[in-house]
């Protein structure tokens, strides 16, 4: 009986031996991956993917500081949203947005190309073209109604999330190329707060579903991307981020968002370009692959 015992614990501490080091074997392996997409481009690469729902994170550069660009919508969102469902805002509010608020031309904004002469929008309108169209003059609204950076800023420390800097508007932002690095994240970081939204602790449901509804938005533009090599029926809510170019050197070009895997789980992922010479296709390639990679290590797992 002893016997029988022993050997019974002793096959499944071999079982469970074997198990972690296939699990170190694969980890390794995305690594590697992660790795040799590095090697392969002019600039510098942060990737960092988290299973939301195991927590079980593989990154590389994850604790790098990389310019967000227009990522920092997502956390500014998440704020604004965040006020509403704590009543001191209302969708329905209308605000006004006079053309003096306008982001300078070289910015991109919908809002300011369509209504040259200023517009009342509500809230709702606001976060919309903030996300889902990527408009800079929203963006700077709802930093002014929130009270500015120092005060988004501070409320996603609050989370525990700390390496994100949110410093600077996007009509500073865009007045000088230079500045973008003043509104960083690492990798990791914004992983932690995809997760943070992913997991509903800050935002109601009912804001939560609105802003992933905003982040799931499919266009060509968008969709080159981290969702670029993805099963055509993914599930992607994500927010891009790209600098201008000039005289070859782009300083940011970034996907971040949370992918709906084959069994319903959910992997955060943040990928980051920056200070990089390559061409555009190139860069989103990059993204592309280093989503894959992280697609295909965890659907083999689950």
């Amino acid at each position: 009986m002893k016997n029988r015992l022993k050997k019974s614990i002793g096959i499944n501490f071999f079982i469970l031996v074997l198990l972690f080091t296939n699990q170190l074997v694969s980890q390794n392996a995305l690594q590697r991956q992660f790795e040799q997409l590095a090697d392969t481009i002019k600039g510098n690469i942060g990737v960092s993917a988290l299973n939301i729902e195991t927590g079980e994170s593989i990154s590389f550069n994850g604790n790098e500081k990389f310019p967000m660009q227009s990522v920092y919508k997502f956390p500014i969102a998440m704020v604004m949203l965040n006020e509403i469902d704590n009543g001191n805002f209302s969708l329905k509010d209308t605000i006004l947005i006079n053309e003096s608020e306008y982001i300078p031309t070289a910015g991109h904004s919908p809002i300011r190309d369509k209504y040259p002469n200023g517009i009342k929008l509500t809230i709702k309108e606001i976060l919309e073209y903030n996300i889902s169209q990527s408009d800079g003059t929203a963006c700077d609204v709802l930093l002014r109604l929130l009270g500015g950076t120092d005060k988004v800023e501070k409320s996603i420390h609050a989370l525990g999330v700390k390496d994100i800097a949110i410093s600077t508007t996007e009509m500073v932002q865009v007045a000088n190329d230079t500045i973008q690095y003043q509104n960083w994240a690492t990798p990791n970081a914004m992983n932690r707060l995809l997760e943070i939204f992913q997991n509903g602790n800050y935002l109601t449901e009912q804001s939560k579903n609105l802003l992933l509804g905003f982040m799931s938005v499919s266009n060509k533009w968008f969709d080159r991307r981290i969702k670029r090599l993805l099963p055509k029926e993914t599930k992607l809510a994500h927010k891009t981020g790209t600098s201008s170019t000039y005289n070859g050197l782009t300083r940011a070009t970034n996907d971040v968002g949370i992918i709906t895997l084959p069994d319903g789980s959910h992997l955060a992922i943040s990928i980051f370009i920056s200070d990089s010479y390559d061409s555009q296709k190139k860069r989103e390639m990059t993204i592309a692959q280093a989503a894959k990679a992280a697609y295909d290590y965890w659907t083999r797992k689950n």
